[in-house]
């Protein structure tokens, strides 16, 4: 393995940088520098020979040009293995590096700033230090290149340990440089892709994605398809990317992708919640001002055969109670995946108390607030992608167009905000039934809104939970009123839907007739 004497140090992100040269210098390893990073280095004791002392050039176009240079490159990039290398660096009195620690111009931080001009952006692109990193990962099995103040600690020790990097530590590092730089210059491309004079243009000319693998998975949605779980290598919101597993069986596929929907709704609630999902459709949902085990308890409630089997979310930490409602739960049924932003020490202790409760899989997700939450989502279709920003919107009901003759009392306005909420993630068409603070039937997924309101009244009933004075929510316009009538009939008192059909005339005609009151949110809520 080849040794390390020197090593370039370069760095925008300071973080940790003085003590990983420090510990470096400690093992006779020279430390060649530029710039800040020099000066950061030299303030805190730590010998460093400058780029312009180690080029013989000087630094020079305010920064622009430092390490673009052949003494530089040839110190990284020549095969300490080819004899005709070896001579070449001889003849020109050239000196090896072994090690190149480089980041980058923070270009994405910069141009997420409101306030980041063209100017500031274009500046904030670096050139040296992809061109260090490149060529440095290029010949990596002779030179090492870290990127990561987070791998400081763990290249120190081998190198303490062995004086040297192992090939495999060397291509580990290369890729992750790699990835940096592709990364990077993807950024840029997408930035100066969406210039085309429109500030307010949120889609370039390309787009670009890089997601780490996280995991190989069992297989897919069935047992015949291979799979893996990819995540993002910033990730700066609360999502199963970032989720603590505690206890139970490796995550599949489809517990992924429901977790994630169980994630998405329970954002929709301030109040203390519970969902329960299956196959990405809520089939139970409640509020409780009281407690997190009623709330539990109401969301079983809602459909006690279909959340066997699914993903139940909360939106507070699991405490005891409620993990007692889910032992019980067990007596007659089983839970896939277990969310929430925290688990007391009892609770765990109760939902580890049986083997067959260990399977259940338990997910602790950061606190539930998004300080800054992705704005697009993607849909591959086959040969392309579909862009769009998620559908994070929110309204007031009581501000919403009332079209009917009667106004919706302060109880059906509470009752409509909830449905509103819930039928945001229902697959259209998607009509629900809901009080004010709980699922009462949901249609998802149908072909005709009609059927999904049939659906919806029809699994009510067969559930025994009670329909009359419920409220309706539909994710799209009626464009006829048979499915309103199939509501009315079933005792429902007030709608919410986003209007715009050719005959909302009859529509409303249809709701005042059976004196309901309905509100138009002028926003639909599609969801395939």
């Amino acid at each position: 393995m080849p040794s390390v004497s020197r090593a370039l140090i370069s760095v925008s992100d300071k973080r940790g940088v003085v003590e990983f040269a420090r510990g470096l210098a400690a093992l006779g390893i020279e430390i060649v520098s530029t710039g800040g990073t020099a000066r950061a280095l030299t303030e805190a004791g730590v010998a460093v020979v400058q780029v312009e002392d180690f080029t013989g050039f000087p630094e020079m176009l305010d920064g622009r040009v430092k390490t673009l240079h052949p003494r530089i490159h040839a110190g990284i990039l020549h095969r300490r293995d080819d004899p005709q290398h070896i001579r070449a660096m001889d003849e020109h009195g050239l000196q090896p590096i072994d090690l190149v620690v480089v980041n980058l111009y923070p270009f994405e931080q910069t141009v997420a700033r409101p306030d980041c001009s063209f100017a500031e952006a274009i500046e904030n692109i670096d050139i040296g230090g992809p061109s260090l990193l490149r060529a440095t990962a290029k010949n990596h099995a002779h030179v090492g290149v870290v990127v990561d103040p987070d791998d400081y600690p763990r290249i120190l020790s081998v190198l303490q340990t062995d004086g040297s990097l192992s090939a495999e530590h060397r291509l580990a590092l290369a890729k992750k440089a790699f990835r940096l730089t592709a990364r990077y210059d993807a950024a840029i491309a997408d930035y100066l892709g969406r210039l085309d004079g429109d500030e307010d243009a949120p889609f370039g000319d390309t787009v670009h994605f890089q997601y780490v693998k996280a995991q190989d998975l069992r297989y897919g949605e069935n047992p015949h398809q291979r799979a893996a779980f990819y995540h993002a290598p910033e990730i700066r919101e609360a999502c199963i990317a970032n989720a603590r597993q505690l206890q139970g069986k490796e995550l599949s596929f489809n517990n992924i992708v429901d977790a994630n929907a169980a994630l998405e709704l329970l954002h929709e609630f301030e109040q203390t919640a519970a969902v329960a999902v299956k196959h990405t459709n809520p089939c139970g949902a409640a509020t409780s001002e009281t407690s997190l085990a009623e709330a539990f308890r109401k969301t079983r409630a809602c459909d006690p055969v279909s959340i066997f089997g699914g993903i139940v979310g909360f939106n507070r930490e699991l405490d005891a109670d409620t993990a007692q409602e889910i032992l019980d739960l067990y007596q007659h049924g089983f839970l896939e995946i277990v969310l929430a932003p925290g688990f007391s020490a009892p609770a765990l202790d109760l939902l580890a108390s049986s083997k067959r409760l260990r399977n259940i899989r338990l997910l602790e997700i950061p606190a539930l607030a998004d300080p800054q939450p992705a704005r697009f989502e993607a849909k591959p279709v086959v040969g392309g992608l579909l862009l769009q920003e998620r559908d994070r919107s929110r309204i007031r009901v009581e501000d919403c167009q009332v079209v009917t003759q009667r106004r919706p009392s302060a109880e059906e306005y509470r009752a409509l905000d909830f449905a509103w909420r819930i039928c945001k993630h229902v697959k259209s068409n998607a009509i629900v039934l809901t009080g004010p603070d709980q699922i009462v039937g949901v249609g998802a997924g149908q072909m005709s809104r009609v059927d999904s309101a049939k659906i919806a009244v029809s699994r009510a009933r067969d559930l025994g939970l009670e329909t009359q004075g419920s409220v309706v929510g539909s994710d799209a316009f009626f464009p006829f009123r048979d499915g309103l009538d199939v509501t009315a009939a079933a005792g429902a008192t007030a709608v919410i839907q986003p209007g715009g059909s050719l005959r909302d005339a009859e529509v409303i005609a249809a709701a005042d007739e059976h004196g309901m009151a309905m509100i138009f949110a002028g926003m639909r809520h599609f969801r395939h």
